[in-house]
């Protein structure tokens, strides 16, 4: 019985029709597009590989001696917030998980801002260090939890069958374009305004959550079908 229902199965996905990259622009999956590259531009533009990567630059810049006392405890605690954000993908669903760890993205983008802001006017110079510190490990607290690695899961389960291939591909290629933007600006942007780069990340984290709130759909425990009626609905 098996067996016949997975031959059924390859037969209906071999009789679908297939798509070409101009597909995926027209009525039927223009929501998904939305849903998966809005995610992934959401989560490149809220900062990360700018904050990664010139990690120990920031923090010297806000007044630490060197860099690697942040470094090494940012490293400590992306690999247990990431179990924890999988283990509780399941339970909590994706989207109240987003939403909490955006909401974390946008203290920590706010808290980095406010104290680039105090170093830059003399205000508080002794506590910019710890300020900026703290800001920084919750936001990769945060980003661990939830944003880096729930758009992936729900852009695997939001395209129809005959679209996820084509439609992946689209989503992930968004994502490296946004990636390489971030990584290239960066050092720019902090050159320029060090509290104005953190407060349009702070900008981008409250869009995200806006977006998240009003587009993104729960696709926890849902069949593809169900999944693809609630993103035609818009719910």
């Amino acid at each position: 019985m098996e067996l016949l229902y997975m031959q059924d199965f390859v037969e209906t996905i071999d009789n679908l029709p297939k798509p070409g990259i101009q597909d995926l622009f027209s009525r039927p999956y223009i929501r998904p597009v939305v849903i998966g590259a809005g995610l992934m531009v959401f989560q490149q533009f809220a900062g990360i590989n700018g904050i990664l990567f010139y990690a120990s630059e920031t923090f010297v810049s806000a007044g630490f001696d060197s860099g690697n006392l942040g470094t090494i405890l940012m490293a400590c605690i992306q690999l247990p917030l990431t179990t924890l954000g999988a283990l509780l993908m399941d339970r909590s669903g994706r989207k109240p998980l987003l939403l909490i760890s955006t909401s974390g993205l946008l203290v920590g983008t706010l808290m980095s801002a406010v104290s680039f802001y105090l170093k830059i006017h003399g205000i508080f110079p002794e506590q910019v260090p710890v300020i900026t510190l703290t800001s920084i490990l919750v936001y990769i607290a945060s980003y661990s939890l939830g944003m880096g690695s729930v758009p992936w899961v729900i852009m695997s389960e939001i395209f129809p069958i005959n679209m996820k291939g084509i439609g992946g591909s689209f989503v992930t290629l968004v994502n490296w374009l946004a990636s390489l933007a971030v990584s290239f600006a960066f050092n720019f942007l902090m050159s320029w305004s060090a509290s104005g780069t953190f407060f349009f990340f702070a900008f981008v984290c409250a869009v995200a959550i806006l977006f998240i709130v009003k587009i993104v759909p729960e696709t926890k425990g849902k069949t593809l079908e169900e999944i693809q009626a609630s993103i035609n609905c818009g719910t």
